[in-house]
């Protein structure tokens, strides 16, 4: 598969802030990593700021759309609609470790206002509308009700431990240093059942949840 050159410095860039920070990061290492010119980075993003910005929007839209598509799609159920958003953030996060490591680095830091802002809104509005789902299938009697950022936010919330760190997730787990949990398929599956698992009980009424 070809990448463009825009696409080719985020993905360096998300490597080397999860890595280094970024403050630790320059645009001179961005340019080397990704084997471009500096020139090349600053017309496509400006500055280190809104190339954060860009990656931040590139990741948040494709779960915005994931969900937008599931909510139109009236041959799924609503149990059907959050297994599939589960796996969908189980794939996605793991996939993308790196970030999510940069993402939740960023979300504690609120030096980089704009930054914080704009990852903030585009954070909230992901969870509100997986939110909105829930509240769907608590409309239709179809889920207890429960309080649904939260519930979504502990969904999120046990994925993103996982990969908060590749050693302890191993150590957890059992598995020998130097694995990689986040390619294993089979630890994935058994992420994304194990999740799918407590928000059933979580969910459904005690007879369906069996």
């Amino acid at each position: 598969m070809i990448i463009d050159k825009k696409t080719q410095i985020m993905n360096h860039a998300i490597n080397l802030f999860a890595d280094k920070g970024f403050e630790g990061t320059s645009i001179r290492d961005l340019a080397k990593a990704a084997e471009v010119n500096v020139a090349m980075v600053n017309y496509y993003f400006g500055s280190k700021e809104k190339l954060v910005e860009a990656i931040i929007e590139e990741k948040s839209s494709y779960m915005k759309d994931r969900i937008e598509e599931l909510e139109s799609n009236t041959s799924l159920n609503d149990l059907d609609r959050i297994n599939a958003l589960i796996e969908d953030y189980v794939n996605r996060i793991l996939s993308g470790a790196s970030f999510h490591k940069f993402l939740h680095k960023e979300l504690m830091d609120t030096k980089r206002e704009e930054i914080h802002a704009f990852l903030n809104t585009s954070f909230t509005r992901n969870i509100n509308n997986f939110a909105r789902i829930i509240e769907r299938g608590i409309e239709n009697k179809t889920f207890k009700p429960v309080d649904t950022k939260l519930t979504v936010v502990s969904i999120i919330g046990c994925i993103s431990q996982v990969v908060s760190s590749k050693n302890m997730c191993n150590m957890i787990m059992g598995f020998e240093d130097g694995h990689e949990p986040y390619t294993n398929i089979e630890f994935k599956n058994r992420l994304i059942k194990h999740i799918q698992n407590m928000i059933h009980a979580h969910l459904l009424p005690v007879a369906e949840s069996k």
